[in-house]
């Protein structure tokens, strides 16, 4: 069988499509695997995996792990996850990656408890490096450096994994940039026999009917985001906010404090639990800029910041700061940019 200790990533895939989140953690997992100067590897599965490597292998992956049958899609836990244990004391990696989605969600934990490996969810940044233990004084070379915010978002704790592999983590969209390595990236394609990976008892549930409503919200996609915080006051407000961005053709975002007030709903929100966004602009409204939030806006070309609180900690990353009420501020907004943009 294959070579062992090297980095893999497990492959999201719906609709034909590998997700973008899986893309993601393979353009981060070749910089990493280039470091470390092992293989990356991608596992996919499902059904109707034909020309599925076409996606993937242009990422810079060495090897694909395909398990194809018809059982295997939609997702279920249980034979997803027994195939990933498996596969993983066949070929022991080093590292493995996957989505903070609702699979990643439900997968990491599974494959993590089973394998006592260790997982740390929503990490924000991923690194290699050195480590030594305070007790003991040991030191450990290459370490996956799994780097969160903690305790509230007050600090940001990097984690380490110095005995136990493979060293795993989950990370949300749109947290890391996707870029192909090369179109013509040649790997190899290793068909794995579901039956040897799984037992008849991980097929005992079986979806009769499955209902996926895609969001109504696209702020991933939205150049322009109006994001409000805890300081926008009330619902009110909030749709004050909604008139700024019906003018200027924006989505309107929230902070985890605005959304907790009720203010918003969760499908709103931007940051660290929520979602990762790179507009052109982006026009922070009574937001006071927790780290949490920052993870998830901080790569927005231009970003404005409205608050009456001239030292609130987003100002510091704010290309424009505007201090005032929104309330003042946001109409006189409305205003000039309907009379100068006839």
């Amino acid at each position: 069988m294959a070579d062992t200790n090297n980095l893999i990533v497990y492959c999201e895939y719906e609709d034909g499509k590998i997700a973008d989140v899986s893309l993601e953690l393979l353009t981060k997992g070749r910089q990493l695997a280039d470091q470390l100067g092992v293989k990356l590897e991608a596992v996919v599965i499902g059904d109707k995996l034909k020309d599925i490597e076409k996606q993937i292998l242009p990422y810079g992956v060495d090897r694909i792990y395909k398990v194809e049958d018809a059982r295997l899609y939609p997702y279920t836990s249980l034979p997803h996850s027994s195939i990933l244990i498996n596969l993983f004391r066949e070929i022991k990696p080093q590292i493995a990656f996957m989505g903070a989605t609702s699979i990643g969600r439900d997968l990491g934990p599974r494959v993590s408890s089973c394998l006592h490996s260790g997982l740390t969810a929503d990490c924000t940044a991923l690194e290699i490096g050195p480590h030594t233990d305070p007790k003991t004084g040991e030191s450990y070379e290459n370490l996956l450096y799994q780097i969160r915010p903690a305790f509230g978002g007050n600090i940001v704790a990097t984690i380490v994994n110095p005995e136990c592999r493979p060293q795993m983590a989950t990370v949300r969209e749109g947290v890391m940039k996707k870029e192909a390595r090369d179109s013509n990236y040649t790997g190899e394609v290793i068909d794995l026999d579901v039956n040897k990976y799984t037992s008849p008892t991980d097929f005992v549930v079986e979806i009769i009917d499955r209902h996926v409503e895609k969001s109504k919200v696209n702020l991933k996609g939205s150049p322009i985001i109006v994001a409000g915080g805890y300081g926008v006051g009330s619902k009110e407000n909030f749709d004050l906010l909604q008139q700024l961005a019906d003018t200027l053709g924006a989505e309107v975002g929230a902070s985890r404090a605005a959304v907790d007030a009720g203010w918003v709903d969760h499908d709103r929100q931007i940051g660290q639990t929520g979602v990762t966004v790179r507009p052109k602009l982006y026009i922070a409204c009574g937001i006071s800029g927790q780290i949490q939030h920052i993870a998830g806006m901080q790569d927005s070309s231009i970003i404005i910041s409205i608050n009456n609180d001239p030292n609130a900690p987003i100002n510091t990353i704010a290309d424009y700061v505007i201090t005032g009420k929104m309330e003042d501020v946001v109409p006189k907004l409305i205003k000039y940019y309907k009379k100068n943009s006839k």
